[in-house]
């Protein structure tokens, strides 16, 4: 569906002939183009038919289904591994035979050295010709080697690609297909660490593998080889090799077991990251930034301390595989000492042993313990795939039977007869039972309810989400669903409508039409090609709606299946809807519409009636309401001896995505729709920042600054010195002793040429023939007197003991510094890797919203997930493994050239040709790496938003189209990968090509010297040399994939830089009263707001208070900046002009300071995993008490009492174990926790039928009396008995009075807006609001007096904040149009009136407004408004009144947007 994944380039790799596979040489227009320029997407090569997602996952699913039928017979649990052995394996088995014809030529070669050594001896037996031969030999495997080596590890890391991509592939589409439960068993955050950091196990497992094999054979060949020309003494060498193998394997063991609890916290920390990351909006807003941060920070210290663990395990493998060469050769050498068998101790067999050693060493100690850790992980990595992939199924928990698509629209139906089903069998309560329904074409079907009632499961087990566990459901036709939270994923507009449709020009039009979203396609950037960003962060929640009402629309299915549609868009825009839509487009087909919008009923041709998942009633709204039901009433409040929320259906209801939804508050005419109607501007996404050039030695310098000091980076330096030292040490000890034997045993066998025999090699010194005794000496030279004899004979004295002793201090001193440096380098490494993260998301809790609302949560995810594994994985591994390789490297240069200076000839030229061909290579290499990092990031937010979007993509069919996508992203990221690996080994060839020439260089030049070189070091040399072959490549590719890997943490820096919101605590000279704010009295002078610098004002100019314990409500068109209040008054942005509350400028607080004294519900209910206590109190500040009293105040005790843990019970992630409108009490209890003095309530009943929002309501006027309430709704019931109303358009305050004075006034948006309801339902609106008009007058009137005018709320406000609301002497004046109003009024509100004036003297105030309340009773009005019927709440209303009647605010004219007004300037004016 998304076109930009979409570029022609062929792979040149799949034409190549072998001279260029060999040598890569179809990489060299790409190294041209990247030397020129950084590399784009587009100059990636196509995938390769091979490496195709589609392809590869499609062949690992049918290998994966045979395992399942296998398990079917057997029983036994399917096996990953055996699937991918059979796909992979026979590949993968070949590529051994290049393995093991490479490690063979590396055990010849040392052969070959041996003979050439021999050339060096003193009693040297072979010519000049045959050294030259040798040395061509030693120069030949090189070759071999550079050959063979390089087109080996590119296949098999190719293939170790395609085993990822397969699981890849195979994961997505599992998700696609998990049921509810699975849902619930699994999160987000370990589906994207096993994405991410789990299948990297497969890039490294696949390399090494191969040696747990070849090793064992290689070290059987030299085992041979040695003992032919080294005797018995070499088993010692191999009794080393034999102990260090077992370490190896329980090295292995323990490297399984921490990877496991590794994983385990990795998936807790990225989990609690998309959590933290999807709800930074109410995270800011409670003020949660410490405590979530301190979570995370919790799981990163336990994760790190297992990480910890395996470094230091790295730390002894890499020291023994350092070590294990020299320990080797020492056990040889001690052999020779104690066996005192000197003739052994040779130059040419110590350095055919050196090399043979090293060679076993490599591949048993080092490349085996690789492979085994490797393996052991890739286990671990496999069985975590496993459990995943054996979760349940949609396929095998539905019981839905669906039909072949019908020929005509008639034919399409929908039946359900006798269904029960449950979320969780383990609860007794069903969520359905016993629903019978039957839905025929042209039908429209009404489902109402209370929350909980079982309304969206009902469409659930049609969609088959649900499994019915008895009754039967069938379906004919093609279904369109339209789900209750609207969801949209990360692409254009017209991709979103056309959900992988061909386009259709003219049905297009007509549906963007029907879905009223011509006007704002209109005023996008791009048209209906915006890219509307992850999660639709830059639509508004009507739009949102709209756009996902537009697409099951496009679609043109037989059945519409729609949950609410109309709740996130306004009463007019619902009613064009309704019209174009539900009772336009749709009119011929099967609808189910659920709804709590009770004026579509009686155009419904049926209405079902659901409470506590059982069918209460069924008929037409007439055949209904002639049986008696009041469909108002099945909606309200229960009685009060009714505990509990009816429709508690179970503790796993039904799960819906945690996407946010910004209802719309506002009504708009029909007319308005496509007249001046001002969609909400478009925030457009970002693209992901991608540097160019090098990476900085700042980046290097913050690393190192991060995880060290001075002083432990000078220990670092230090010790890697003398690693080296000891090192080279041991092998140069080895040449000298070497030589010295060699020059013995010279000038013995030129003594015994010369006729003298009997000489003893056991002992140091020289066998005396005629006495029978030895002679020893100390002395370098010595000379012996033998009897019957005047000849002095001058022998050579070497001390074998003293050069056991120091050759033993030396080893150790190898494997101590060796070890210290390994440990100390991988502390700095976690150590860096811990503050660089902490800093990062420190920095990212800190950024301001607009950052999250530019970055889709795959983006930042990716920085927690792979780039934070790179730096606690591979970059320490990486980065050890080339200093060491830097060193040696360095050492060997500086010994062949002080051994042999000729060899500094063409080491000049080398050194320079290296230079070159790296600085070339890596202005590709880094382009390449980045793009990889950049092409990585959509792969996890397209998994995130399939997953949040599981139902809708399952409803429509989609799962294909959605599968193709994640192929086409994979795909785009395996060819950055592909890049990243050819690359890398076109660099290695040339440079092993280099090597040759040097190997060549140094063997030759050692045969051209020969008369000037000792035996010893010219095999020293020439073993340095052959070690640099592969040493020199790896190198330097190590250097440039440090580079690479230190992209991560440039990337991690990036995002540690961001700049922060403003200081969350305040300064001392501003910080407020610790009892700040006393009163809630909210006053804004000039308040504008832009969303970025360049943006136009969303709100402009705003002047307004809100009075102490007013009551507030804020309505408004769509755009009109509803939305935008709250985000001003909680600093999400941050405004210009004036915001006071009790006279405290909040731009001069901290933003802690501000938000802890303002409560929200927000519009979108918003709960984290974890236990059900740490949802409603994540400080610990509440005792269980406190809690219960909450959750019994919004009616949820009993339920929740019910649930097995109760307050410990688990939240799901997003908390789909609750449904909407119980996530919305959980979120009223959490503010119920909160007292503060100001509370806000932004939308918070858009989405639950009128019951459960009269049930919060009620809540908020007893729980927040003394509170000053803002309430932004589009329900007017919920505010129209609210002290006034604050009326937005276009940012702009046009209207600010009490409702009944509002509606008196023909002309004013509020008028409309309450008229577009329908004739009963404004009629039922405006009896409310005369009523609570009433009750205010008749209130203040009876206290007026009581308050002495200088006292009250208003008496800790500085006297200079009071006068500039008040007017003109400080005393408010009654407006015209009020005195107006009271005289209009109808003639029983005048008998009232002289009713409650001629009674004032003989009952109390309280009476009275009982006596009036009852009075309203009798008409039904109290029953639309919901009025409190206690005596105490009546004395709260009266303290309420009283207080009101105390605070003075005016609004300054200039704030209304006269044109759009006919009445005079009295009409803006804020009435007491």
């Amino acid at each position: 569906m998304d076109e930009t994944l979409r570029h022609h380039n062929p792979n040149p790799s799949v034409n190549a002939n072998l001279f260029s596979r060999i040598f890569f040489c179809w990489l060299n227009p790409l190294f041209k183009d990247g030397y020129k320029r950084p590399l784009e997407t587009s100059d990636m090569f196509n995938v390769a038919p091979q490496d195709a997602s589609d392809m590869l996952g499609d062949k690992l699913e049918r290998e994966w289904m045979k395992e399942i039928k296998k398990q079917k017979k057997t029983g036994k649990k399917p096996s990953l591994m055996k699937a991918l052995i059979r796909m992979f394996g026979f590949k993968y088995m070949l590529l051994g035979i290049i393995i093991l014809f490479e490690e063979g030529t590396k055990v010849v070669q040392p052969v070959l050295l041996g003979g050439l050594i021999r050339y060096f001896t003193r009693e040297a037996t072979i010519t000049k010709t045959d050294a030259y031969m040798y040395a061509l030999g030693v120069s030949l495997c090189a070759v071999v080697l550079a050959i063979t080596h390089h087109p080996y590890f590119f296949i098999v890391t190719r293939l170790g690609m395609q085993m990822r991509v397969a699981c890849c592939s195979l994961m997505y589409k599992k998700s696609l297909r998990l049921s509810n439960k699975a849902l619930g068993e699994t999160t987000t955050g370990q589906i994207v660490n096993l994405m991410s950091n789990d299948v990297n196990r497969f890039d490294q497992a696949v390399i090494f593998l191969h040696f747990m094999w070849v090793g064992p054979l290689q070290a059987l060949a030299v085992l041979i080889i040695l003992w032919h020309e080294l005797g018995p003494t070499v088993l010692a060498g191999f009794a080393v090799l034999l102990l260090l193998i077992p370490v190896q394997g329980w090295m292995g063991k323990l490297f399984s077991k921490l990877r496991q609890k590794t994983a385990v916290f990795t998936d807790d920390r990225v989990r609690i990251m998309n959590e933290i990351i999807s709800a930074i909006r109410v995270i800011k807003m409670y003020c949660w930034e410490k405590p979530f941060g301190e979570l995370v920070r919790k799981v990163r210290r336990l994760e790190l301390k297992h990480v910890y663990r395996v470094k230091k395990l790295k730390s002894f493998q890499a020291g023994s595989s350092h070590i294990g060469s020299r320990l080797m050769a020492y056990g040889v050498v001690l052999a020779f000492v104690l066996s005192r068998h000197r003739e052994g101790f040779r130059a040419r067999n110590i350095f055919l042993m050196l090399p043979m050693f090293g060679v076993i060493s490599k591949q048993v100690i080092f490349r085996m313990g690789l492979a085994v850790s490797a393996a052991a992980e890739l286990l671990v990595t496999i069985s975590r795939f496993r459990t995943f992939l054996l979760l349940e199924e949609t396929e095998h928990s539905s019981s839905v039977v669906h039909n072949d698509l019908p020929a005509k629209t008639h034919d399409c139906f929908i039946r359900m007869n006798n269904v029960t089903a449950k979320w969780d069998k383990n609860v007794d309560q069903n969520t359905l039972e016993k629903i019978s329904l039957d839905v025929r074409p042209g039908e429209l079907v009404a489902v109402i309810g209370p929350v909980g009632a079982g309304k969206s499961s009902l469409l659930m087990s049609l969609l088959g989400e649900l499994p019915a566990s008895e009754g039967s459901i069938a379906i004919g036709g093609r279904v369109a669903y339209v789900s209750q939270q609207p969801w949209v994923f990360s692409a254009s507009v017209r991709q979103n409508v056309l959900f992988g449709q061909q386009m259709d020009d003219s049905f297009y039009s007509k549906c963007l039409s029907a879905c009223a979203l011509n006007k704002d396609l209109d005023i996008f950037p791009n048209g209906d090609s915006t890219q509307i960003g992850d999660r639709g962060v830059s639509l508004s929640g009507g739009q949102r709606a709209r756009v996902s009402l537009a697409r099951s629309l496009y679609t043109d299915a037989d059945i519409y299946l729609l949950d609410d549609p109309l709740s996130a868009v306004d009463a007019a825009v619902g009613k064009h809807i309704f019209q174009r839509v539900i009772q336009g487009v749709l009119k011929k087909k099967p609808r189910i519409l659920v709804t709590h919008q009770l004026q579509y009923l009686q155009a419904a041709d049926r209405i079902l009636i659901l409470k506590e998942g059982r069918l209460m009633g069924t008929g037409t709204y007439e055949e209904l309401s002639r049986s008696g039901i009041d469909f108002a009433s099945l909606l309200k409040v229960e009685e009060k001896d009714e505990t509990g929320v009816p429709g508690f259906y179970s503790s796993h209801a039904i799960g819906q995505s945690s996407s946010k939804i910004n209802n719309i508050g506002s009504t708009v005419s029909l007319n308005s729709i496509t007249s001046d109607f001002e969609p909400e501007k478009v925030q457009v996404c970002e693209e992901e920042t991608k540097k160019v050039g090098t990476v900085g030695f700042g980046v290097y310098l913050e690393y190192f600054k991060a995880g060290s000091n001075i002083f432990t980076f000078t220990l670092l330096i230090v010790m890697n010195l003398l690693a080296q030292l000891s090192y080279i040490m041991s092998d140069w000890w080895l040449a000298r002793w070497s030589n010295q034997e060699e020059a013995r045993v010279a000038k013995i066998k030129e003594y015994e040429a010369a006729g003298w025999t009997g000489f003893n090699n056991t002992y140091i010194g020289a066998y005396n023939p005629s006495t029978n005794t030895s002679t020893p000496t100390v002395s370098t030279n010595f000379s012996v007197d033998l009897h019957n004899s005047n000849i002095t004979i001058d022998i050579p004295v070497v001390d074998s003991n003293t050069n056991l002793y120091i050759f033993s201090g030396i080893v150790g001193s190898v494997f101590l510094f060796g070890l210290l440096r390994a440990l100390l380098f991988f502390k700095i490494a976690i150590d860096a890797s811990q503050k660089l993260h902490n800093r990062m998301f420190t920095n990212i809790l800190r950024a301001p919203v607009v950052f999250f609302d530019a970055n889709p949560v795959g983006r930042i995810l990716n920085r927690f997930s792979k780039d934070i594994g790179h730096m606690d994985d591979l970059l320490p591994i990486t980065f050890f493994d080339f200093i060491q390789c830097a060193l040696l490297i360095l050492g060997i240069v500086v010994v062949t050239g002080a051994v042999n200076p000729w060899v500094f000839i063409p080491v000049g030229p080398l050194g320079v040709l290296f230079i070159v061909v790296r600085q070339y290579y890596l202005r590709t290499s880094r382009s390449v790496k980045r793009l990889e990092a950049t092409c990585r990031s959509p792969v996890f937010s397209h998994l995130s938003a399939s997953l949040q979007g599981l139902h809708t993509i399952r409803a429509f069919g989609m799962q294909s189209k959605f599968m193709q996508e994640f192929d086409a992203h994979q795909d785009l990221h395996t060819e950055a990968w592909f890049l990243f690996l050819s690359t890398s080994r076109w660099l290695a060839v040339r440079l092993d090509w280099l090597c040759v020439t040097f190997v060549t260089a140094v063997t030759m030049c050692s045969v051209i010297a020969s008369e000037n070189l000792d035996a010893g070091l010219v095999g020293l040399s020439v073993t340095y040399a052959m070690t640099l072959m592969g040493l020199f490549q790896w190198g330097v590719r190590q250097s440039a994939e440090v580079e690479n890997q230190m992209i991560s943490v440039e990337r991690v820096l990036e995002y540690s830089k961001i700049s922060p919101e403003a200081a969350l605590e305040s300064d001392p000279e501003h910080k407020p009263p610790s009892d700040w704010p006393k009163h809630g009295i909210i006053t804004g002078e000039g308040v504008c707001l832009k969303y970025a610098e360049t943006a136009p004002c969303v709100l402009k100019e705003l002047n307004f208070c809100v009075r102490s314990k007013e009551k507030v409500g804020v309505v408004g068109r769509t755009g009109a900046g509803k939305s935008s209040l709250v985000t001003v008054l909680f600093r999400l942005f941050e405004p210009t002009g004036k915001l006071l509350i009790d006279g405290v400028n909040i731009r001069e607080i901290g933003l802690h300071d501000l938000r802890r004294t303002i409560s929200i519900i927000p519009q979108d209910p918003v709960l984290f995993t974890g236990s059900l206590r740490h949802n409603l109190d994540p400080f610990n500040q509440h005792d269980d008490q406190q809690l219960w009293r909450a959750l019994e105040e919004v009616q949820l005790k009993p339920a929740i009492e019910d649930l097995p843990g109760k307050l410990e019970m688990e939240v799901s992630e997003g908390g789909i174990n609750f449904s909407v409108g119980q996530r919305q009490l959980i979120c009223l209890a959490r503010a119920i926790l909160g007292r503060s003095r100001i509370l806000m309530i932004d939308e918070a009943t858009a989405n639950v039928d009128p019951r459960t929002d009269e049930l919060i309501q009620a809540t908020i006027r007893e729980k927040f009396r003394d509170c000053t309430v803002l309430t932004i709704a589009h329900r007017l019931h919920t505010i129209m008995d609210s002290d006034r109303v604050l009326i937005l358009d276009a940012g702009r305050i046009v209207q600010f009075d009490e409702p009944f004075i509002l509606l008196n006034k023909k002309c004013g948006m509020f008028y409309d807006i309450v008229q577009q309801t329908g004739k009963t339902e404004s009629e039922d609106l405006l009896q409310v609001a005369e009523l609570a008009f009433e009750r205010r007058k008749i209130t203040n009137s009876l206290n007026k007096g009581d308050n002495s005018p200088s006292k009250g709320d208003n008496e800790d406000i500085p006297e200079e904040n009071i006068a500039n609301h008040i007017g003109v002497g400080g005393k408010p004046e009654i407006s015209d149009e009020e005195t107006d109003i009271q005289e209009k009024k109808p003639a029983k509100t005048e008998e009232l009136n002289d009713e409650g004036r001629t009674d004032l003297g003989n009952r109390t105030a309280k009476q009275f407004l009982v006596d009036l309340e009852n009075h309203r009773m009798s008409n039904s009005v109290s029953e639309k408004m919901g009025l409190l019927d206690s005596t105490s709440d009546q004395e709260d209303l009266t303290d309420d009144t009283r207080k009101h009647s105390s605070d003075v605010c005016v609004e300054d004219p200039s704030s209304v947007d006269a044109p759009l007004l006919d009445d005079t300037a009295s009409d803006n004016s804020l009435h007491v």
